[in-house]
């Protein structure tokens, strides 16, 4: 008996040209490059330009991905994007997106779950191939969350920056065992009790207009390493592997503690863990996809290998899945 799957063909990233330091940052705020660093291990983040959108920043991506993946937007009948930064309240980001990349047939459309975002896309796009609704589609976090950052606030300012990333997912047969290629399983989760952790404090039916990030930063990073190692957890308990046959550990990047807090609590060493906090900052929905394009394109993930993602992001949401390169 055969099984349908969804593996990844191809991976890109875009980051703005415009780099912005600790150090320049506390030339404008009451911080420093010691306490961002000691607190975060966060040193610099990338700023999209005046005028440069998300649609912009995740267009940038997908054509890379689809070039690494040799194909184009004619080949892909699925788009998911997201981001919790689109260009306009409607229509979505990804019908934006599709139009540049020439995508005429199939389905477009944004998912918004904050900082889980590319996760829930992901788990997304990968029932669509599995219900047979799709063969061939693009996955893309995109976010410029610098256009709601209160840049007065340096609890919230420092650590967030922009970017895309992109995944190529084509439908492929096998024999359904856990050595095969492709998205092993997804598991998702939400608890909207503990919104008032992570918010954006406006949005047109409240205020008539977007606000800025609100963030109760401990309890965060509590909720944070608990539930993103129990999601990693169900993974795999789901598909029966164990923590030692984990090659690659790509969490979202929301701050070094966390990662390591969570990594430690897997019994993950520093050397199987891919990290892109220090240059890149917490982008949200697009950190994940940073960090598999990076680690991809040099080299460090090797076909056949055992890859597992997961996210935690405002809602609260989170989520996890686990992939064979």
């Amino acid at each position: 008996m055969t099984t349908r799957r969804s593996c990844a063909v191809g991976t890109g990233a875009y980051l703005p040209e415009r780099v912005v330091t600790n150090d320049e940052l506390a030339k404008r705020i009451d911080t420093s490059d010691e306490w961002i660093t000691s607190r975060t291990g966060i040193r610099q983040r990338y700023i999209a330009a005046d005028g440069e959108l998300t649609s912009d920043l995740g267009i940038a991506a997908a054509r890379r991905a689809l070039d690494d993946a040799s194909m184009t937007g004619s080949d892909i009948d699925l788009l998911v994007v997201a981001t919790s930064t689109p260009d306009e309240t409607f229509p979505a980001t990804a019908t934006v997106i599709q139009k540049a990349l020439g995508m005429t047939r199939g389905a477009a459309f944004d998912v918004q779950a904050v900082c889980s975002g590319f996760v829930y896309a992901l788990a997304t796009a990968d029932n669509f191939i599995k219900a047979g609704q799709a063969e061939t589609a693009l996955v893309v976090g995109a976010e410029t969350f610098s256009r709601i950052l209160d840049w007065t606030d340096r609890t919230t300012c420092v650590l967030f920056g922009d970017g895309a990333g992109a995944m190529v997912l084509r439908a492929e047969d096998g024999a359904g065992t856990t050595a095969d290629r492709g998205i092993l399983s997804t598991h998702l989760h939400a608890d909207g009790r503990y919104h008032d952790m992570l918010y954006v404090d406006g949005g047109p039916s409240s205020t008539g207009s977007a606000g800025y990030l609100r963030m109760q930063g401990r309890e965060v990073f509590r909720h944070g390493v608990e539930k993103m190692a129990a999601v990693v957890e169900e993974a795999l308990e789901a598909t029966g592997l164990p923590a030692e046959q984990i090659d690659w550990f790509i969490p979202h990047q929301a701050n070094k503690r966390i990662i390591d807090g969570t990594s430690r609590k897997l019994g993950l060493g520093p050397e199987r863990v891919v990290m892109t906090i220090d240059r890149h900052a917490n982008t949200s929905a697009a950190s994940i996809p940073l960090a598999v394009a990076e680690a991809a394109a040099d080299g460090r993930i090797q076909a056949g290998q055992l890859v597992v993602l997961e996210a935690l992001g405002g809602g609260l949401t989170w989520g996890s899945a686990i992939l064979r390169w």
